[in-house]
């Protein structure tokens, strides 16, 4: 799906200011808030944006550390352990990978002690043969988006 510059400025406004209405969208761009409704409802459906929910913090809710879990899976297990890897709450992502490992899991704690109970959980599901457990220690670049959207807008132009 082709992203032009109007959509780059749309989704820009959407990511700088999540809580502004639709019409306020419509007045900064200086388009027409039915252009904007139909823009945004097809960006919706090509599955350019995917949600929009707040952005929670882990660790104002309780889980400040933060690692990032390999799994290793018995081979024909890996579908059985991935949903058995959604089972736990601590587990806020999870993907299939190649390199060393069948899933690389980001995991979140309230301590390094539950850090501990949560590996011991995974190396105790059916198909898992072991862990490697990797602890981020300070966030470098934040989770952002609008690089690559402005980056992927750059190369179409429409009127404004």
């Amino acid at each position: 799906m082709a992203v032009d510059e109007l959509d780059t400025r749309i989704l820009r406004l959407m990511i700088e200011q999540p809580r502004t209405s639709v019409r306020e969208y419509a007045r900064v761009l200086g388009i027409a808030r039915g252009t904007l409704q139909a823009r945004i409802d097809r960006l919706e459906r090509d599955g350019v944006i995917t949600g929009t929910g707040p952005v929670l913090s882990p660790a104002a809710l309780g889980h400040p550390v933060l690692a990032f879990v390999h799994i290793e899976v018995t081979q024909g297990h890996l579908d059985e352990v991935g949903d058995a890897l959604a089972a736990v709450p601590e587990i806020v992502e999870a993907f299939s990978i190649t390199g060393g490992g069948d899933l690389l899991t980001r995991v979140v704690a309230r301590d390094n002690g539950h850090l501990e109970d949560v590996i011991q959980r995974l190396i105790n599901l059916p198909g898992v043969v072991r862990t490697r457990t990797e602890m981020a220690l300070r966030e470098r670049v934040p989770h952002r988006m609008l690089p690559l959207v402005e980056s992927v807008g750059r190369g179409t132009r429409t009127a404004r």
